[in-house]
């Protein structure tokens, strides 16, 4: 088992709560794991970016090359266009597709969308209504991980658990709050493939 990814965002969306989830999940599994951060702006709203390396054998190295990523998980919609090169033949995109528009010139979102619907093996939701809708707005990163589940190697339940180990000193209504977001987003992306 190896699983390559490339978390992608806007400094502030959660991407490094997510590598953290996955992460914990993964080494209470037993398995391998090497993770490289690339904060950019990121207190300015800039790029933010991961490389997370999850095996069943030892890693020896926490960069992805590109052509190799498994899946590009990116809670901002250009963001995830950003990393295409990074992603495999038969990778797979999950992307929030509500951007965030935080510079003058940032292209339409429609020409955006367009691009992110013209790949084959996607899929794209808007994560941020679904966390309003199931759980909390601030959720949309966890509602991101949830659909990125199923190709994670990694099963909802783990998860789960690594969301437990994550936010467990919050109290039990932010841990309940996660998994609902968790399961919304996995239940998304099991009804699209």
């Amino acid at each position: 088992m190896k699983t390559d990814i490339i978390l992608a965002g806007v400094g502030g969306q959660g991407i490094l709560t997510i590598a953290a989830a996955i992460g914990m999940a993964a080494v209470n599994k037993g398995l391998y794991l090497k993770q490289a951060e690339v904060h950019g702006m990121s207190q300015r709203g800039g790029d933010v970016q991961s490389n997370l390396r999850i095996s069943d054998k030892p890693i020896y190295s926490d960069l992805v090359a590109k052509g190799c990523a498994d899946i590009i998980i990116s809670v901002e919609p250009m963001e995830a266009l950003r990393y295409l090169p990074y992603l495999k033949k038969g990778g797979y995109v999950i992307t929030n597709i509500v951007p965030y528009n935080n510079i003058p010139d940032y292209p339409e979102t429609e020409l955006i969308l367009d691009r992110i619907n013209k790949l084959p093996f996607k899929i794209a939701l808007d994560a941020d209504q679904i966390a309003k809708e199931t759980a909390t707005a601030r959720a949309s990163n966890i509602v991101i991980l949830g659909a990125a589940t199923p190709f994670l190697g990694l099963s909802l339940e783990e998860l789960e658990g690594g969301i437990k180990s994550l936010f467990g000193s919050k109290g039990e209504d932010v841990v309940e709050s996660n998994i609902k977001a968790l399961r919304a987003g996995y239940d998304f992306a099991k009804s699209k493939i």
